[in-house]
C-alpha cells in the first residue's frame, strides 16, 4: 500500500536533461494539468530565470551553480509555502542537483524528473542552431558537446520524449504523483 502524503503540502518537480530534451514542454503540460485540479503552480525555466535572475553569470561551472542555486532557492520557497514549483534547468552536474535537493526536502518533497531524450535528438530539434555552434567551437562550454553532463543516477522519474509526446509524459508523470500520493485522483480528469 502507498503511504499517502498530505496531498495539500508543497513540492518540486525538477526537470534535468540536455538542451532541447523536452523538459519545458513536458513541464508546461504538466502546469496546465495541475492547474486545471487547482493546484498552485509556479514554473521556472531555465532560460527565463537566467534573463530574469542570472543575467550577469556565465556558463562556467561555478556561474551554473549560482544559476541552479537561484533557481532551487525560490523553489523551496514555493514548496515551503504549499505550492508546487515546476523547475526546468538544465542543472548538468550530480553535486548541483544533489545540494538543491537536500535545499528542497527541508520543506516538502523534491521530485527529480530526468528527461533523458538522446543527445541526436536533441540536435535535430535545435531551432536556433545552438548545437552547431557549439560543435564549431563558437559556443563554449556547451552542456552535451563541450562541457559534460552527468545523468541522474536514480532519477524518481526517466522520460525519453523521443519515444512520446509532452502531453503523454506529463501523463506518466501526473499519474505518478498519483500513485506515490502526491495528488489525490478525485476532481477533474487529465484529458
Amino acid at each position: 500500500m502507498v503511504e499517502k502524503k498530505d496531498n495539500q503540502k508543497g513540492f518540486t518537480l525538477w526537470f534535468t536533461g540536455l538542451p532541447c530534451s523536452g523538459k519545458s514542454a513536458v513541464a508546461d503540460r504538466v502546469a496546465e494539468i495541475l492547474r486545471g485540479r487547482g493546484r498552485r503552480v509556479e514554473r521556472l525555466d531555465g532560460d527565463i530565470v537566467r534573463q530574469n535572475l542570472s543575467s550577469e553569470l556565465g556558463f562556467s561551472r561555478k556561474d551554473r551553480f549560482i544559476n541552479v542555486n537561484r533557481i532551487g532557492y525560490v523553489a523551496s520557497e514555493i514548496t515551503k509555502n504549499r505550492g508546487i514549483a515546476l523547475c526546468a534547468p538544465i542543472a548538468p552536474y550530480t553535486e548541483m542537483r544533489r545540494s538543491v535537493r537536500a535545499n528542497i526536502e527541508q520543506y516538502g518533497s523534491f521530485i527529480e524528473i530526468y528527461v533523458a531524450t538522446p543527445l541526436e535528438v536533441c540536435e535535430q530539434r535545435d531551432r536556433k542552431g545552438l548545437y552547431a555552434k557549439a560543435r564549431k567551437g563558437i559556443i563554449p562550454e556547451f552542456t552535451g558537446i563541450s562541457d559534460p553532463y552527468e545523468e541522474p543516477e536514480n532519477p524518481e522519474i526517466r522520460i525519453n520524449t523521443a519515444d512520446m509526446t509532452p502531453m503523454q509524459a506529463a501523463q506518466d508523470i501526473y499519474l505518478y504523483l498519483v500513485r506515490e500520493g502526491y495528488l489525490s485522483h478525485d476532481g477533474p480528469g487529465i484529458a
